[in-house]
């Protein structure tokens, strides 16, 4: 083979298109038994394919500027006229997110039909055994079903999140046989474990969502905040996950763009006798109240409390601060933050500079992008930019 991709998801794929376009003879290989498995999981089935508004500050990376080329290149216009060319219905959710009006199907058997008249072959359910580097572009890799020579070799392996659909430390192994450095990696867009205490408090919170800014001293962002029997979850803790170092404290505002001071102040003078938590059920579910609430404070009448404790309960609400315990790990995080340095990668070519013919596209890199269709436009992007070089 001319170019052996390993791995079957989404840059994978587009690598293949665009090398067979250029008349490379092209073989995927992947373990799973059907390309594009984690595909078919995004957005909730719908595929998030992409967003309206793609820049390199929406994109996590030891190197802040490596994406910048392969994005400005391979625009979510690129993306979004061939979703087009192949008539897949789409529609535009909340901050620029584009979904499929069907399913994510659509948008695998397009990537499958653009294989198919590149000539792209596939080599599935194959475990890779070995790969050797038998001399300048000529690699040799031995799979559980056949062993091939090539070019240009691909990892396109993706991270370490949802183990469930095969995910594995194999294209980071990969990198390090080359001694191509590899940044520590964890678990992204993930939801946040409480401490033992704490989750036994607001476990009963479970289900509730309200929109919350959460911040650390370093990030900031306002999204729905959701409850979970576990921990903290929802998008506004999911895109700061991305940021959150163990140990760190966040601070979260449950009542953004309110001065609740003054709005208590203003109900005890209107409605002396109201309670703190019949006023405060206006703004926030009362369950929510009763635990955020110290409860000689919910109880009480406005009329008996001096302004100090209405500052009091205001900043109970709006700046809460607490110490997550860890994240949920792997099993439910939608990208790997961390991965093979991009430092030692080519950001015009996907190419390791110090080893011909080895490429790093999608997931595998250092580079996570924000909730939104930001990976699966990295994957686009850097999966095209190897496949006009490989």
């Amino acid at each position: 083979m001319d170019v052996i991709i390993i791995g079957a998801g989404a840059s994978g794929l587009m690598c293949a298109i665009e090398a067979g376009k250029r008349h490379r003879r092209v073989l995927v290989m992947d373990h799973a038994k059907a390309p594009g498995q984690k595909i078919l999981l995004t957005g909730g089935g719908r595929c998030n394919f992409t967003n309206r508004s793609v820049a390199a500050d929406h994109y996590v990376s030891h190197n802040p500027h490596f994406c910048k080329s392969a994005l400005s290149r391979y625009t979510q216009w690129d993306f979004l006229s061939l979703v087009q060319k192949h008539h897949i219905a789409f529609c535009e959710r909340a901050h620029g997110q584009l979904f499929c009006e069907g399913s994510s199907r659509d948008i695998l058997n397009m990537l499958l039909a653009e294989c198919e008249q590149a000539g792209v072959s596939f080599q599935l359910d194959a475990k890779i055994e070995n790969i050797e580097q038998a001399g300048e572009h000529l690699f040799l890799v031995r799979s559980s079903r056949a062993s091939h020579a090539c070019e240009s070799l691909v990892v396109a392996t993706g991270g370490l999140s949802i183990p469930s659909k095969g995910a594995s430390p194999l294209g980071h192994e990969i990198a390090g046989q080359f001694h191509i450095k590899v940044w520590p990696p964890r678990a992204g867009l993930v939801p946040l474990t409480l401490q033992p205490g704490d989750k036994e408090k607001f476990s009963v919170l479970s289900g509730i969502a309200v929109e919350a800014v959460v911040s650390t001293r370093r990030e900031s962002f306002c999204e729905n905040l959701l409850f979970t029997h576990r921990g903290l979850s929802g998008p506004v803790i999911l895109q700061m996950s991305l940021y959150w170092q163990p140990g760190e404290e966040l601070t979260i505002d449950l009542l953004p763009g309110i001065d609740l001071a003054e709005a208590l102040k203003e109900h005890k003078w209107q409605h002396p006798q109201r309670t703190v938590k019949s006023v405060l059920a206006e703004y926030l579910p009362k369950r929510l109240v009763v635990v955020m609430v110290r409860g000689d404070l919910a109880e009480s009448p406005l009329k008996s409390l001096p302004d100090r404790a209405l500052r009091e309960i205001s900043a109970q609400l709006r700046q809460w601060t607490i110490k997550p315990n860890n994240t949920e790990g792997y099993r439910t995080a939608e990208v790997t933050v961390g991965g093979v340095d991009c430092n030692a990668i080519s950001s015009k070519t996907m190419e390791a500079r110090d080893v011909a013919g080895l490429f790093f596209v999608g997931e595998v890199l250092d580079v996570s992008g924000s909730l939104g269709g930001y990976n699966l436009q990295w994957a686009w992007s850097s999966g095209w930019c190897a496949g006009q070089y490989v």
